[in-house]
């Protein structure tokens, strides 16, 4: 009867995460977000959002954006009336009225604001160029509550800001997180222990376009995959014993 009692304690005391495995950010840490920030670099099938001005706002006016490409690159996205811009064909190029075909994949949005301001200036006097990514995506996956891909009008986001997006994680996550990005044509991965500040001066402080966040369950849930390492299941099964060998025995 007492070894029972024990065994009981034992796998109880066992089933329980401690704080430091669940916590968020323990330790101090003090990051330079300027230090780790990198602007992101235009990928096929972004779509660019190209905001000109200049001192006669009437020579500009062949250069505008065609209002019917607008719907044609909507109906093609499936996406919202915000999202209008130059989409990035699988050519790596953008369609420019008055310009042509502009190649702009693997560039920054700083680099094709001053590509497509040099081309201007041929044309337009004091021409300012303002380019941005207005379909940012990436997607969370696994142990979260709102699991899915997510598309943002912003260049910027970080790690922690797209898991509250997904709805956090949930108490069954590991708090060792991945995630998932193509650098150069290779996908990477990085394993990403959120109880801790170290990685916050990483460059996966902010996510880059396409990142997939990926939260694997803790071994607890694991465990509980099965009848046989289900440990809730276990603990009912010692508990109904205990209570049966009370009443059989007193």
């Amino acid at each position: 009867m007492k070894k029972l009692l024990f065994l009981f304690l034992l796998l109880t005391i066992a089933s329980c995460a401690t704080r430091k495995e669940i916590v968020y950010f323990q330790g101090d840490s003090e990051v330079s977000l300027d230090s780790i920030y990198q602007h992101p670099k235009i990928q096929v099938n972004d779509i660019l959002k190209i905001d000109l001005t200049a001192l006669e706002p009437e020579s500009l006016l062949p250069y505008r954006f065609d209002k019917t490409q607008i719907s044609q690159t909507n109906n093609i996205q499936g996406s919202s009336l915000k999202l209008q811009g130059y989409l990035v064909r699988t050519n790596g190029t953008i369609n420019y009225p008055g310009l042509g075909d502009i190649e702009v994949k693997g560039l920054t949005t700083i680099a094709v604001q001053q590509l497509i301001k040099d081309k201007l200036s041929v044309y337009v006097k004091d021409v300012e160029v303002k380019v941005r990514i207005v379909n940012f995506k990436f997607t969370v996956l696994g142990e979260v509550n709102i699991p899915g891909t997510y598309t943002i009008d912003e260049e910027l986001i970080s790690l922690t800001q797209a898991l509250g997006m997904a709805g956090d994680l949930t108490i069954q996550g590991s708090r060792k997180i991945l995630v998932l990005r193509e650098v150069d044509g290779q996908l990477t991965s990085k394993r990403i222990d959120l109880t801790t500040t170290s990685w916050m001066n990483s460059e996966y402080f902010y996510l880059r376009q396409n990142d997939m966040v990926y939260v694997e369950p803790n071994p607890t849930k694991i465990k509980s995959a099965g009848f046989i390492g289900n440990l809730g299941s276990l603990l009912s099964v010692i508990s109904i014993l205990l209570t049966s060998a009370v009443l059989i025995f007193r």
